[in-house]
C-alpha cells in the first residue's frame, strides 16, 4: 500500500503538487490521468524517491519512503523512455540488472520476454533497436524481478497492437494476482480493460480519485476515454 498525505511540491513558483493526499491499495489498477503540465510525472516521481516533496509525507506499507530507501525494490518501473547504454546488447542490459539487484529477488519473471520474442534478439545492441522494441525492453525490466508494485508511464506508447494486448494481459493478470499498477497513458482506450481506480490531476491539483465503475455512473459513460472528457468538459 501507498498513503501519500499532504504531498506539496513546488519547481519556483510553479506549484507541481498542491497538498496531494492518495491511498493506493493492493490489487488495484489506478490510471493516473490529466493533461500535460497536471503533475503526474511529478507524483510518480515523489513516490519512487526521484524527487523530495517540499512538505507532506508517503508511506509503503506503513512506512516512510524518506527513511526506508529500500522500498524501491519492491516496485517495478516502465519510464515514458527508456534510456540504455546503445553499446550493450538487450542480453547484456538484463545481466547488467540482475547484477545491480541481485540480493533482492532470486525469483525472475521473464514471461515478458518470451511473449514479445526477445528472447530471440538478445544479441542485438540497443542502438539497432527500434523505439517499439526498446519499450518492449523496459516492459520486461520493470516486471523482472517480480515487484509488488507496477509503476508504468505510457507504457503501450510506440507498441505494435499485437505487443499492447501482450502488455494489457501481463497488467491484468499481474492486477489480479493482487499486485498494485499505477499506470498513467494518453490513449485511454488502452486502459478500459485494466483500471479499477482513476485518479484525475489538474494544475497540480488532485480533482478527484474514486472507481472507474463510479466513473462510469457518475457519467453515464461506459468508455474511460468519453468519461475523462465529460469531466473535463465540466471543468473548462
Amino acid at each position: 500500500m501507498i498513503i501519500a498525505t499532504n504531498v506539496h511540491k513546488k519547481f519556483g513558483k510553479l506549484v507541481a503538487l498542491n497538498d496531494i493526499s492518495v491511498t493506493c491499495n493492493m490489487g488495484q489498477s489506478i490510471a493516473l490521468i490529466g493533461p500535460n503540465g497536471s503533475g503526474k510525472t511529478t507524483l510518480i516521481k515523489c513516490l519512487l524517491g526521484m524527487v523530495v516533496a517540499d512538505s507532506g509525507f508517503i508511506t509503503f506499507n506503513g512506512k516512510n519512503i524518506s527513511k526506508d530507501y529500500q522500498y524501491r525494490a519492491a516496485i517495478g518501473y516502465m519510464p515514458q523512455i527508456g534510456r540504455f547504454p546503445d553499446n550493450m546488447t538487450i542480453a547484456q542490459v538484463f545481466e547488467m540488472m540482475k547484477d545491480i539487484r541481485k540480493n533482492i529477488s532470486n525469483i525472475l519473471d521473464e514471461e515478458l520476454v518470451t511473449s514479445f520474442g526477445l528472447d530471440l534478439l538478445m544479441h542485438k545492441r540497443m542502438r539497432t533497436l527500434s523505439g517499439g522494441t526498446r519499450q518492449k525492453v523496459s516492459a520486461c525490466l520493470a516486471f523482472l524481478f517480480t515487484p509488488q508494485v507496477l509503476i508504468l508511464d505510457e507504457p503501450t506508447a510506440g507498441l505494435d497492437p499485437v505487443s499492447t494486448e501482450i502488455l494489457k494481459d501481463k497488467i491484468l493478470k499481474e492486477k489480479n494476482n493482487g499486485k498494485l499498477i499505477l499506470i498513467t497513458s494518453h490513449v485511454l482506450s488502452d486502459l478500459d480493460d485494466i483500471v479499477t481506480e482513476v485518479l484525475y490531476m489538474h494544475e497540480g491539483n488532485l480533482i478527484f480519485h474514486k472507481s472507474f465503475d463510479q466513473l462510469k455512473s457518475d457519467t453515464g459513460e461506459e468508455r474511460l476515454s468519453k468519461a475523462i472528457a465529460n469531466v473535463m468538459r465540466k471543468n473548462i
